[in-house]
């Protein structure tokens, strides 16, 4: 049997030769998860020893990293909101700077008694469940095109209490979704990465998120477009519009918004200086 400290100077140093950027972090991170024990543990105790079931899955998460498999598929969680989500590789890992649609949507809806929203794309569920766990009143209904998604947002949705106000759908977009004018709010994190630019990704993102979340396969405005086109017959006079683009989208996409559907339309950056969420309001 090794002790912890052999076994996670070994593991940082497969995972250095792997690429991974903190390895020894990492390393640390993935034996409190093999052994469940807290970090702290671990560096106040480099000579405890592995029993042989602990030691072969701190292995196999070490060989699983080092072939950049995501740290969250790993664990099968990832934090968003202050919230701990059930993720796979049927979803997409969530991202801080998708925190900002959450937090718009609370603060701009802080005194509504019914809030009412949807969800397009919602994946494991991260906006739709947060907004909901944080605003009582409100009701939604989250969409996907991907049942396995759609199955891993309803178990987060009940892991989080919230399930009896979710209504959730295995579609594409919101075509047919309710009766027109239904909803205050829409939020979508659509796919937006253009096809050109998948390749250059982290292998950890191109490898293993499902590329249907990531791409549209032309040039990562297009289901942004049909979003702006299709959501104004979906929201109630004056019903916002929250929706995440990416790097360098922000000036084709205000041209989305230019017609008589949509007002008072901003971009809102991210904690890096990036336009990131659109903001628009139905007339």
């Amino acid at each position: 049997m090794h002790t912890l400290e052999s076994l996670i100077s070994g593991a940082a140093e497969e995972l250095r030769r792997a690429g991974i950027s903190d390895p020894l972090r990492e390393a640390y991170s993935l034996m409190a998860f093999a052994i469940d024990r807290e970090q702290a543990f671990l560096r106040a105790h480099p000579e405890f020893k592995l029993d042989a079931a602990a030691q072969d899955r701190f292995i196999e998460s070490v060989g699983r990293r080092s072939r950049r498999e995501p740290f969250q598929h790993i664990v099968g969680k990832q934090e968003f909101y202050g919230l701990s989500f059930e993720v796979s590789g049927d979803v997409l890992v969530p991202r801080p700077e998708t925190e900002g649609i959450v937090e718009n949507a609370l603060r701009l809806y802080s005194d509504a008694t019914d809030l009412f929203f949807c969800d397009i794309g919602t994946g494991s569920g991260c906006i739709a469940v947060s907004i909901l766990k944080n605003h009582l009143q409100a009701r939604a209904v989250a969409s996907d095109i991907s049942l396995a998604a759609v199955r891993t947002a309803k178990r987060n949705a009940g892991r989080h209490g919230v399930e009896k106000r979710l209504f959730l759908v295995a579609m594409d977009g919101l075509g047919g979704i309710l009766p027109e004018r239904q909803f205050d709010l829409i939020v979508a994190n659509p796919p937006y990465v253009p096809a050109a630019d998948v390749e250059g990704l982290q292998p950890e993102v191109r490898l293993f998120d499902p590329l249907i979340a990531l791409t549209d396969g032309a040039n990562g405005l297009s289901i942004i477009r049909m979003i702006s086109q299709d959501a104004p017959a979906y929201l109630k006079s004056g019903g916002m519009l929250l929706m995440e683009i990416g790097f360098s989208q922000a000036d084709a996409v205000l041209l989305f918004f230019r017609n008589e559907n949509w007002n008072s339309v901003r971009i809102l950056t991210d904690l890096q200086s990036i336009p990131r969420i659109v903001v628009a309001r139905r007339t």
